[in-house]
C-alpha cells in the first residue's frame, strides 16, 4: 500500500513550466533516488513532497500520521545556539520527561519519609519510565555524541556556536539533526555534499539499516548505487520511473536511447522506401500502379515521422589541451608540514609530506575533512607558505588551479567579461561560441558572476581552466555542483588529457575511473596506493579498521554491502549477451540486405525488359503489322504484371 501518491502534479515559476503531469507512488521502505540535470526541478519536487511548496495543480496524498523529515541544501539553525544545544532541541520531550522523572523520584522519597501515600506518584513514575525507555530516553545523549562523532564532529565542536561553523559543517550538522529525528519518510537533498569518504561510507551503512522510506536527491552515482532501489528521473519537466539503482537506470536509459535511435532510423528508411515505391509506380504510368501510388501517398502523409532522439539537448563540451609538453619531473615536494594557531591553540594539520609526480601521472588526493588537503594544494602552488619543507616544479611545467570555493572568480564581472579579462587574445564572438559549449547561451553571458548558481560557477571555472593550456591541472573537488551528465563529460575530458593531474576528490566514480594512484593525506604524511578507488578501499586502514557508532549500537546486524566483484561479473555477462545479440542481429541484417538486393535486381531486369518491349513497339515494322503489334503488346502486359508481382514481393520484405 502506498504511503505517498502523486497524480498529474504541475508546477511553474512564472511562465516557465518546471513539472508537468508528474505522477508516482511511494511505498513503505522504498529507496528512491531523484536524478536530473541542474535546474530540472528535483528540489522543487522535494519541496512539494515536504510541504514547503504547493503544486499549481494535481493531487498529492500522504498517509496520515506519517512523520516526514526534510534535509534541504540550506539549514535553518539558530546561530546563537551551540552544536550540542541545537541537537538537544530534537529531544525536548525526553529532556522534559527526564526532569519530571527526577522530580517524581524526589517526591516519592519525601512522601515515603513522611509516611504519606506514594501509590499515585509511583504509578505516574512507572508509566513515564516505560514511555521514556520506549522513546530511547536513556540513549539520546549517546546517540547525539555517536552520530556527531561519525559525521566528523569531535567533542570540541559541542560548545561551538552555530554561527562559527563553515558551510560544510552546517550541512553535516543538518544531516545529523535529521538522522537523530528518525522520521518515517526521510527526504534528503544532496546529503553527500562536504562529506569525506569515511563519512560517506558510514552514511551508506546507516541508510542501509534505516527502516523507513528514503527519497534522495544526489549527483553521487556511487552513493546512489549503494542506497537506492528505484530512480525517479526528471527530464524536460516529466518524471520517469526506473526500477533498480543508478547503474541499472543508466543501462536502461542507454538501451532506451539506442532503441529510440533504431526506431528513428527504421522510420526514416521506411519513409525513403515508400517515396521510392511511389516514384517508380508513377514512372510506369499504368492505371493500376498510378492508383497504388496515390494510395501510398495518402498513407505516407499520415505516417508518424519521429524526431531524432538525443542523449542530451544541452551537453557540456570539454576538452583539455596542453600548450607545451612538460619535462618528465613535474612536481617534487619534500618534508612539507603545516599548522595553524599559536601556543596552546596551535593545531598541526600534517607533517612529513613527500610527493614525486611524473609527467602523465593522475594523482587523486583523499583524506578526512579538515586534514588540510586544500592547504596542501595551495602550498604546492606557492599560494601558502609551508612551516617546513620545499616544493619544486619541473621544467616547462604550466600549472592551473580549480578552486572548489570559486574564489578565483570576480563576482562583479559578467560571465563574458570574466573570461575575456583573462584571455584577451580571443574576440567576443569566439568567447561566446566557447561559452555556448559550456551551456552559457544568449543573455546568460551577461549575467553577473555573483548571481550564478553553484553549477554555473563550476562550469565557468572549468572553461577558464580549459583555455589555460596548462599541462598540470590541480583541482580541488571539481565535481562538486556538477550534475551527473556534466560529471561524466568532465571525467571523459580528464581521461583524454595528455598532461598531469593532481585532484582532491571524494567522488568515488571519479576515483574509480581517473587515477593511476591515490594518495591519502593524514597528520603524519601521505600514504600511496597504486591503483584506483577499489584498490584503495580494499587496502586503506582508515576505511577498514575500527567500528562505527552504528556497529557499536548493534544496528547493522544482517546488513551487507553489495559485492563489487559480483557486480563486475554481472556486467561482464551482460556484455557477452549484448555482443551475442549484436552478432545475431548483424547476420539477420546481412540476410535482409541480400534478399532485398536480389529482389531489386529482378525489378531492374523487369523494368529493362519493359523498356526493350516498348522500344520494339515503337518500330515501324511492328506497329504497322497488327499480328506483331498484338504479340508485343501481350509481352508488354505480361512484363508489367510480372513487375507488379515483383513490387508486391519487394514491399513485403522486412
Amino acid at each position: 500500500m502506498s504511503i505517498v501518491s502523486a497524480a498529474k502534479i504541475n508546477k511553474s515559476f512564472g511562465i516557465i513550466p518546471v513539472l508537468e503531469d508528474v505522477s508516482f507512488n511511494i511505498n513503505p521502505s522504498d529507496r528512491i533516488g531523484i536524478v536530473g540535470a541542474n535546474g530540472a526541478g528535483k528540489s522543487t519536487l522535494m519541496k512539494i513532497l515536504a510541504g514547503r511548496l504547493s503544486a499549481d495543480s494535481g493531487q498529492l496524498n500522504i498517509a496520515r500520521e506519517v512523520t516526514l523529515g526534510y534535509l534541504q541544501q540550506r539549514d535553518h539553525f539558530c546561530p546563537d545556539r551551540t552544536v550540542e544545544e541545537e541537537m538537544l532541541e530534537i529531544f525536548r520531550w525526553q529532556r522534559r520527561t527526564e526532569r519530571e522523572l527526577t522530580e517524581l523520584s524526589d517526591r516519592i522519597s519525601i512522601l515515603s519519609a513522611e509516611g504519606k501515600p506514594v501509590e499515585e506518584a509511583l504509578s505516574r513514575y512507572d508509566r513515564l519510565s516505560v514511555a521514556f525507555k520506549n522513546r530511547r530516553g536513556y540513549e539520546y545523549r549517546s546517540q547525539i555524541r555517536g552520530i556527531l562523532s561519525s559525521l566528523a564532529f569531535s567533542e570540541e565542536y559541542l560548545t561551538k556556536k552555530i554561527a562559527t561553523l563553515s558551510g560544510g559543517e552546517r550541512t553535516r550538522l543538518a544531516l545529523a539533526s535529521m538522522l537523530l529525528r528518525e522520521p518515517e519518510i526521510l527526504l534528503l537533498d544532496e546529503p553527500t555534499n562536504h562529506l569525506d569518504i569515511g563519512t560517506l561510507k558510514w552514511l551508506e551503512q546507516y541508510l542501509l539499516s534505516y527502516s523507513g522510506t528514503l527519497v534522495i536527491i544526489s549527483h553521487d552515482r556511487y552513493f546512489l548505487d549503494k542506497t537506492v532501489r528505484r530512480i525517479f528521473e526528471i527530464e524536460n519537466t516529466r518524471l520517469t520511473v526506473y526500477e533498480g539503482n543508478y547503474s541499472d537506470y543508466a543501462n536502461k536509459k542507454r538501451l532506451l536511447l539506442e532503441e529510440a535511435l533504431k526506431h528513428y532510423e527504421q522510420a526514416r528508411t521506411e519513409i525513403r522506401r515508400q517515396e521510392e515505391i511511389i516514384r517508380r509506380f508513377k514512372q510506369h504510368n499504368t492505371e493500376k500502379l498510378v492508383k497504388r501510388a496515390q494510395s501510398r501517398e495518402k498513407r505516407l502523409a499520415h505516417l508518424d515521422r519521429p524526431e531524432k532522439p538525443t542523449a542530451s539537448p544541452g551537453k557540456l563540451k570539454i576538452r583539455f589541451k596542453e600548450k607545451l609538453t612538460s619535462g618528465n619531473d613535474v612536481l617534487y615536494a619534500s618534508g612539507l608540514a603545516k599548522s595553524f594557531g599559536r601556543g596552546t591553540d596551535r593545531r598541526q594539520l600534517f607533517r612529513n609530506v613527500h610527493l614525486d609526480i611524473k609527467r602523465g601521472d593522475r594523482i587523486c588526493l583523499v583524506g578526512a575533512n579538515g586534514i588540510g588537503k586544500t592547504t596542501l594544494l595551495k602550498i604546492l602552488l606557492g599560494q601558502v607558505a609551508p612551516d617546513e619543507g620545499t616544493v619544486r616544479l619541473g621544467q616547462n611545467v604550466i600549472p592551473a588551479y580549480y578552486d572548489q570555493e570559486q574564489q578565483l572568480l570576480d563576482p562583479r564581472n559578467t560571465v563574458l567579461n570574466e573570461v575575456h579579462g583573462t584571455y584577451r587574445l580571443y574576440d567576443q564572438q569566439e568567447l561566446r561560441s566557447m561559452l555556448g559549449r559550456f551551456l552559457f547561451r544568449g543573455d546568460d553571458v551577461f549575467k553577473k558572476v555573483g548571481d550564478l548558481a553553484g553549477g554555473e560557477k563550476a562550469r565557468l571555472s572549468l572553461l577558464k581552466l580549459m583555455l589555460s593550456g596548462a599541462n598540470l591541472l590541480i583541482m580541488d573537488e571539481p565535481t562538486n555542483h556538477l550534475d551527473i551528465q556534466a560529471k561524466e563529460v568532465f571525467e571523459d575530458a580528464l581521461a583524454a588529457f595528455p598532461g598531469t593531474l593532481l585532484i582532491v576528490s571524494h567522488d568515488r566514480y571519479l576515483l574509480s575511473k581517473i587515477p593511476t594512484a591515490i594518495c591519502e593525506l593524514n597528520a603524519g604524511g601521505i600514504e600511496l596506493f597504486l591503483g584506483n578507488y577499489d584498490y584503495y578501499a580494499e587496502k586503506s586502514r582508515s576505511l577498514t579498521s575500527g567500528k562505527s557508532y552504528l556497529d557499536q549500537m548493534g544496528r547493522l546486524v544482517g546488513t551487507t554491502d553489495p559485492s563489487r566483484e559480483e557486480q563486475r561479473e554481472n556486467e561482464k555477462e551482460m556484455r557477452i549477451r549484448a555482443r551475442k545479440k549484436e552478432k545475431e542481429e548483424a547476420l539477420l541484417e546481412k540476410k535482409r540486405l541480400k534478399d532485398r538486393l536480389e529482389q531489386e535486381q529482378q525489378i531492374a531486369a523487369a523494368e529493362e525488359e519493359i523498356a526493350t518491349i516498348e522500344a520494339e513497339l515503337c518500330k515501324e515494322a511492328v506497329y504497322t503489322d497488327p499480328a506483331k503489334a498484338a504479340e508485343w503488346s501481350r509481352k508488354l502486359e505480361n512484363a508489367k504484371n510480372r513487375l507488379e508481382t515483383l513490387y508486391e514481393e519487394w514491399m513485403e520484405l522486412p
